[in-house]
């Protein structure tokens, strides 16, 4: 009966850290080109960030469903410093609509373009 119990314990213990745990977003590789950006800091770097951001925004699959905090926020800039500066602009802005609390951080970016 002892066995039978320990069994059944170890076999609990074993499926519920095999369980992998979804996560609130999703991130893709979004720390890896991130850093490539900061380190390299090129065309290159920087249009391998822009496909990043759009990957992270078009294939959320986070238990929450939406765009993680900053990150239209972050494309935004990008888009501004790369002079795409209206669909810089429009990401700032979704950035707000989403996180309504990011206002005064991205009103700072605008005053910056001012």
């Amino acid at each position: 009966m002892k066995n039978i119990i320990f069994l059944i314990l170890i076999t609990s213990l074993l499926a519920s850290c095999s369980a992998k745990k979804k996560s609130l977003y999703t991130w893709n590789k979004y720390e890896d080109t991130g850093y490539k950006y900061v380190k390299n800091n090129n065309e290159s770097s920087t249009s391998d960030l822009i496909e990043e951001y759009k990957k992270i925004i078009n294939n959320q699959k986070g238990t929450r469903g939406l765009v993680p905090p900053g990150i239209y926020a972050d494309y935004g800039f990008v888009l501004i410093q790369a002079s795409r500066v209206e669909e810089g602009k429009l990401m700032l802005q979704k950035e707000i609509e989403l996180y309504p609390e990011s206002k005064i951080f991205i009103n700072k970016i605008y005053s910056m373009l001012e």
